[in-house]
């Protein structure tokens, strides 16, 4: 992500201004913080035409 930031030339004041996040959120994602709320990283991720989803894995118990 702060790969894609920088060559949009935002700061992460800037992402998190127009993600309408907090600037922690922004630093946490780019340090790889393993638990973040999802509804904030769409935030971010919606900005760059992305989404985090959930894919529901059903085990068969035969």
């Amino acid at each position: 992500m702060k790969k894609k930031r920088k060559s949009l030339n935002l700061t992460q004041e800037d992402l998190a201004s127009k993600a309408g996040v907090g600037l922690r959120v922004v630093r946490e994602m780019e340090q790889g913080k393993p638990t973040l709320r999802m509804d904030k990283v769409n935030q971010v991720l919606m900005l760059f035409g992305a989404e985090l989803g959930v894919v529901l894995k059903v085990k068969n118990d035969e």
